[in-house]
């Protein structure tokens, strides 16, 4: 009996796990999940939470992941997707590389979700060599979304959030070089938030949304991926960032209307149905 592990479309997301905090692959797997991909996760590290939390345990997963490869490869899975998010090392990076290089096939995107800080800061456990190494990552990549901590890194340029719309379209169109969609995410200016996108073909778009109540955690993983769900369905970069970016303002609404802390991030288990079609 032959059997064919490649009847649904598959995206191997390769993120840190964070058990509480709604953040990274726990909210990764059941968006995906809703907009009819199947998540097949690669973690990176082990947290007990996230470090927005006072107290907060972490694991290097390094150790163990050559096996997915070894294991995938053996079984005979192919991607429609690879995303990647928090890398906790340059072993990691170097790893990611190995499993493009694997796994990518001329009908395999790469979404890179360059996971390393915001206003204009690293996260605390995340090293200078590690973000100056995802430098080279963004050549691997057919979309990627930076937030503006992130973009200036890649770029090695001065954070700037007062940054005026043509110098955050100028950012995104040097990320682009012609060969990537970017967005750059969570630019917030008074009750908005903008999202700058730039496409392959060099098509800019702003996409406005309002502004409620404070920053959470965990947004921009739910906004990547969102946005990788949309394009495996057929959603060119300009709509998907319009679907993910409705999502996330419908998920903020909840969580202001139930009233969860921020650190809790987004209660996507009232908001998936949005999804669901």
């Amino acid at each position: 009996m032959i059997v064919d592990h490649n009847l649904q479309k598959k995206a191997a997301v390769i993120n840190d796990f964070s058990s509480f905090g709604r953040c990274s692959l726990a909210v990764s797997i059941p968006l995906l999940a809703a907009m009819k991909v199947q998540s097949c996760s690669v973690p990176t590290a082990l947290f007990t939470n996230h470090t927005g939390f006072q107290h907060s345990s972490f694991y290097d997963f390094s150790a163990e992941m050559d096996r997915y490869i070894e294991d995938w490869k053996a079984t005979g899975i192919e991607f429609k997707a690879i995303q990647t998010g928090f890398l906790a090392s340059l072993e990691q990076l170097a790893y990611v590389k190995r499993f493009i290089s694997a796994f990518k096939s001329e009908k395999t995107i790469v979404l890179v979700d360059p996971v390393m800080g915001d206003y204009g800061k690293l996260y605390r456990t995340f090293k200078n060599e590690v973000a100056e190494g995802l430098r080279s990552l963004v050549d691997e990549a057919d979309y990627l979304t930076p937030n503006l901590t992130e973009a200036s890194i890649l770029l090695g340029v001065d954070y700037d959030p007062q940054a005026a719309d043509d110098e955050l379209f100028a950012l995104a169109l040097r990320l682009s070089g012609g060969k990537r969609g970017v967005v750059i995410s969570g630019i917030s200016r008074g009750e908005k938030l903008l999202n700058f996108v730039v496409t392959k073909e060099g098509e800019k778009a702003k996409i406005e949304e309002k502004k409620i109540g404070p920053d959470r955690s965990g947004t921009g993983d739910v906004f990547s991926s969102v946005i990788l769900g949309a394009l495996l369905n057929g959603e060119t970069l300009i709509e998907a960032v319009k679907i993910a970016a409705d999502f996330v303002v419908a998920s903020v609404k909840k969580a202001e209307e139930i009233g969860i802390p921020t650190t809790d991030g987004l209660p996507i288990e009232e908001t998936l149905p949005i999804l669901c079609s």
